[in-house]
């Protein structure tokens, strides 16, 4: 509820105090919505050549910003005018330092209404990041409209990776054949895998050229195996080799075009099939949906047939159990909720519903067809009268093919700014499959995401 302390009420020795972690996303807003994009703040090149401590540290007023909104919220709260604020910087706060904020009441002037704190906040080391002394103007009066609910703008916190990444690398690292890592961000993603304790890389390509990239990127590889091959298709066919051979229980895609690496994977006599159909899967980690969320097909499968989108589906509910979500809700796409002979989706999706009733598909909660906006919104399932156990908490959207779940997948990455990790199932081991496009840190999140499911597999 909307509360303050007027002027009457406040006491001289009065505190309030909050507490914040620093994250990439604090340092990423602060500098888009001031303009400040110092480099020691987005690069951790330039922060490992001029700061002390190599690390990238926030934006100084970040934390001045902090007890602006202490003394805004808290105390006095609503109603109060900042008149002035005198700051002192001591120490730099760096990503994943604690910022605890503590405003203290030191005087007040009753002819003027003004209220003078003591303002501090310091790291979780007890280090003093910032003094200072903020002078306002209290409020007077108590808000009018108590049944009003006072709810600051909130931002999605992407964890979900992290949390994910900081499970799997306590487990023994998983040995992983990278097939042609000699691009920048293949290579660093692969490297980034391995210090996180998620892969256990064995580098196969052209060895001459893969040094040289790593030597100019100041990587050291030289712990790593490293088996040599003549060129891009080369690498993948001896890369599947190590797989076959068990001498590497994941695969990952370098700098290649996916077509070939998975003409490697597939053929019977010398690739890695299995009796299920290969079928990759998206997991992202959408802003502004509550959970993980898999999308598939939208890499392999080009225009999946009934039987193939019963391997799809058993392969994107395993990766959830995988996950440790035993019961995922699967929300089977079309363009429409109602069943169309005219659009073939919708009487796939209710053919898969009733296979899961009859109980050849298990493990889930399965409905369809449903469109998006009713997968994943309950308000719209409810505007069109559509009950359903999955609207709007679907894990698993199962698209109707290729083209679909390419531009969903791209359109949550560039437009909603969702992460997202990419996996290829039904083979005879996990396969990271990324964009060329992608970040060594979704190169991570895939690897995280392997990394849990090949430790699955083993203890199955």
């Amino acid at each position: 509820m909307i509360t303050n302390k007027t002027f009457d009420e406040i006491n001289i020795g009065d505190s309030a105090g909050t507490q914040r972690v620093l994250t990439k996303q604090d340092i990423d807003l602060f500098g888009f919505l001031s303009g400040d994009m110092n480099p020691t703040h987005f690069s951790d090149k330039y922060a490992q050549m001029l700061l002390e401590r190599h690390k990238l540290v926030g934006h100084s007023m970040w934390g001045g910003a902090l007890i602006s909104s202490l003394l805004g919220n808290d105390l006095p709260g609503p109603g109060t005018v900042y008149q002035s604020q005198q700051f002192e910087f001591h120490n730099a706060l760096e990503l994943g330092d604690t910022i605890i904020i503590t405003v203290n009441v030191i005087s007040k002037n009753a002819a003027d209404g003004s209220v003078i704190f003591d303002c501090r906040a310091v790291n979780q080391r007890d280090e003093i990041i910032i003094t200072g002394i903020a002078k306002v103007k209290a409020p007077t009066q108590k808000p009018t409209d108590v049944r009003s609910t006072y709810t600051p703008l909130q931002l999605w916190d992407k964890t979900a990776f992290n949390r994910l990444i900081d499970h799997v690398k306590n487990w023994d690292r998983v040995p992983t054949a990278v097939c042609h890592p000699c691009g920048k961000e293949a290579l660093e993603g692969t490297i980034d895998a391995a210090l996180n304790n998620l892969i256990e890389p064995i580098l196969v390509g052209p060895e001459a050229k893969i040094r040289a990239l790593a030597e100019s990127m100041n990587l050291d590889i030289s712990s790593y195996r490293l088996v040599n091959a003549v060129h891009s298709h080369d690498a993948a066919t001896k890369a599947v080799a190590l797989c076959r051979s068990g001498e590497a229980r994941a695969l990952m895609k370098g700098s290649l075009h996916t077509d070939e690496l998975m003409s490697a994977v597939v053929p019977s006599a010398t690739g890695l099939r299995t009796e299920r159909r290969i079928s990759h899967i998206f997991a992202m980690d959408v802003p502004t949906y509550p959970r993980p969320l898999f999308i598939t097909d939208a890499a392999i499968n080009i225009y999946p047939t009934l039987e193939d989108k019963v391997d799809i589906l058993k392969n994107a509910i395993q990766l959830a159990h995988a996950l440790n979500i035993p019961q995922p809700k699967v929300a089977i796409l079309s363009a429409m909720e109602t069943v169309n002979p005219k659009i073939p989706s919708t009487i796939e999706a209710a053919a898969l519903c009733k296979m899961a009733d009859r109980g050849q598909i298990t493990g889930a909660v399965i409905d369809g067809p449903l469109a998006f906006d009713n997968a994943i919104s309950k308000e719209a399932a409810l505007i069109k009268g559509i009950r359903s156990p999955v609207a709007g908490e679907a894990d698993i959207l199962l698209v109707p093919d290729l083209e679909a779940g390419n531009m969903l997948a791209k359109q949550l990455t560039y437009l909603s700014k969702a992460d997202s990790a990419g996996i290829v199932i039904g083979a005879k081991v996990p396969i990271i499959l990324t964009s060329r496009a992608d970040s060594a840190e979704a190169r991570m999140a895939s690897c995280a995401v392997a990394a849990a499911f090949a430790h699955w597999v083993h203890e199955k």
